[in-house]
Order: C-alpha cells, then sequence, then structure tokens
C-alpha cells in the first residue's frame, strides 16, 4: 500500500526513508501503517528474532508492518518527529503533527521502553537527539542518567 502523499528514498537519518510528495498540513493522516494481525505471543516471539516494526493495538493484538505492502515501514525515528501515530478503531495512522515542506522525510517516535535502549542508537541528528530511540516522555530520563 502505497501513500500517495509520500515517497520512498535514501534517508541521511537510516537507510530508505518516507519523504513528502508535497506540502502537508498539521492533521494530515499521511500513511497507514498497515500488516499483520497477530497475537501478543506472536508479537513477543517476533520481538525477540530481531522484529521492529511491530505496533500494540489492543490488550490480545499487535500489528506486524514488516510485510511489503508497509510503506509505512520505510519511516524514521525522530526525537523531534514532524509526525505522530494515531490509533483510531483498530488502524495506525501516522498523522503530521506541523505543517511539513515538500522533500522533507516524514518522521515519528518509535516510543521505544528503556529495555535494552542501548542497542537501538539514534541517528535523526536533531537537537535534542538522545542518542537512543526511546519514547518521547523518556528523553529526560536518559539525559538526566547520561
Amino acid at each position: 500500500m502505497m501513500s500517495e502523499v509520500i515517497h520512498i528514498a535514501a534517508s541521511p537519518i537510516h537507510g530508505r526513508g518516507g519523504f513528502a510528495s508535497a506540502r502537508l498540513a498539521a492533521g494530515t493522516r499521511v500513511i497507514e501503517y498497515v500488516g499483520e494481525r497477530i497475537t501478543k505471543a506472536e508479537s513477543a516471539r517476533r520481538c525477540e528474532a530481531e522484529n521492529w516494526f511491530i505496533f500494540g493495538l489492543d490488550d490480545e493484538f499487535d500489528l506486524d508492518g514488516n510485510v511489503e505492502w508497509n510503506a509505512a515501514r520505510f519511516l524514521n525515528h525522530s526525537c523531534e518527529p514532524n509526525c505522530e501515530a494515531v490509533f483510531e478503531e483498530g488502524r495506525v495512522w501516522i498523522v503530521a503533527l506541523r505543517e511539513i515542506e515538500s522533500g522533507e522525510e516524514v518522521t515519528f517516535n518509535y516510543g521505544y521502553d528503556l529495555e535494552n535502549y542501548r542497542e537501538h542508537r539514534c541517528h535523526c541528528g536533531a537537537r535534542s537527539c538522545a542518542g537512543y530511540i526511546v519514547a518521547a516522555e523518556l528523553l529526560p530520563h536518559l539525559r538526566r542518567n547520561s
């Protein structure tokens, strides 16, 4: 599933990334994060196998976005993201937090916890980059303990 408002290209953050094909207004649904609906047990198994494309959906199920038809899997993490993941009626949308210029890389905070955070280095280049991919609310903890 491809979005009409982003294109995938080489990223200065990591590998490939999604870039705005036109100016996007704040609040725009940029792309839906799609994938295979899996149980929590299967999710744990896949995470142990280093699958980093999983979103928690509810108490029973997660969404594994590591599928060819999920272009949103190429969106990179940033400590100062221009988008956020929004959960609506069992679906995950990547939504613009602010206006995004044409050609700008589309990013969101992956929201990782502190467990094994040192294994997930961040290369977003933001002024406030914590050096690791963690949820925004955990950034002050990292800075205090660095």
